[in-house]
């Protein structure tokens, strides 16, 4: 009995510290969400939502002049807080993208008990954390570190210094200046658009709050990540190529003429 009981006290120790210490996906939970909130965010998501997304969010919703919205099941509260948050849902008109407005049709309250439905469907990326967001206590290498990976993974779209750019068949990545931290994390874990998911197990937490102050930081008081001088529009090799030819070419041409003044 003794052995029976040793073996049972190292397989409980062994199960809680795995259950402690492993690694885990930020999950969307209704942990903190009261079946009040989520039975109003579910007539906010049938009123304002099911039209595209289906009646139970299955998708395959069909309104004229709109392509059918896609299955929000496991989708997380992440993703609604991203796109009803930053004003790209509900859809205005159909298009190659849904672009960001300022103008957000509904209170962060409600956003909220809409992301909490979405959330009792299905489990998938949580809207992160304050201690995810805060980037008080991020050191310089750390912003170094930022910096690096978001040119490795984000800059042939985003543009080395996050500007944006253009894509394909209409589509662009959006300039980051000014987007707040949380949405940038959040797009990172749901990929909206034409942007890959950024899973922790590809960027962990730790590195996506590097890139965040990187981002964030840039162009304010703090020079750690500002070099200074002209930043012509911070649009890398374009601008910069364009200064080239013009007043390299310009100095040339002008070199050529006082050579052949010079010569008659």
């Amino acid at each position: 009995m003794a052995v029976v009981v040793l073996i049972a006290l190292a397989l409980l120790l062994v199960g809680g510290l795995y259950a402690a210490l492993s690694p885990r996906e930020a999950q969307a939970t209704t942990a903190t969400a009261s079946a009040d909130d989520i039975e109003t965010g579910k007539k906010l998501f049938l009123a304002n939502c099911s039209t595209c997304h289906g009646i139970n969010a299955q998708g395959g919703g069909v309104v004229e002049g709109k392509n059918p919205g896609p299955s929000l099941i496991g989708v997380g509260a992440a993703s609604v807080d991203f796109q009803v948050g930053t004003g790209r849902m509900p859809l205005a008109q159909s298009g190659a993208q849904a672009p960001e407005v300022d103008k957000i049709r509904f209170s962060q309250e409600q956003i909220d008990q809409m992301a909490a439905y979405i959330a009792s469907l299905a489990p998938g990326p949580a809207i992160p954390t304050e201690e995810q967001l805060d980037t008080s206590g991020v050191s310089n290498e750390e912003v170094a570190r930022g910096a690096a990976i978001f040119r490795t993974n984000c800059a042939m779209c985003h543009n080395s210094q996050g500007k944006g750019g253009a894509l394909t068949a209409g589509k662009y990545a959006p300039d980051l200046t000014g987007v707040s931290a949380k949405h940038i994390y959040e797009a990172m874990q749901t990929g909206p658009q034409s942007m890959p998911v950024f899973n922790d197990n590809n960027i962990s937490p730790e590195d996506k709050t590097a890139i965040i102050a990187w981002l964030t930081d840039r162009g304010g008081e703090n020079t750690r990540v500002d070099p200074g001088g002209l930043t012509l529009g911070s649009l890398g090799p374009v601008s910069e190529g364009l200064v080239a030819w013009i007043a390299g070419i310009g100095a040339l041409i002008g070199v050529s003429v006082w050579l052949g003044m010079k010569s008659s």
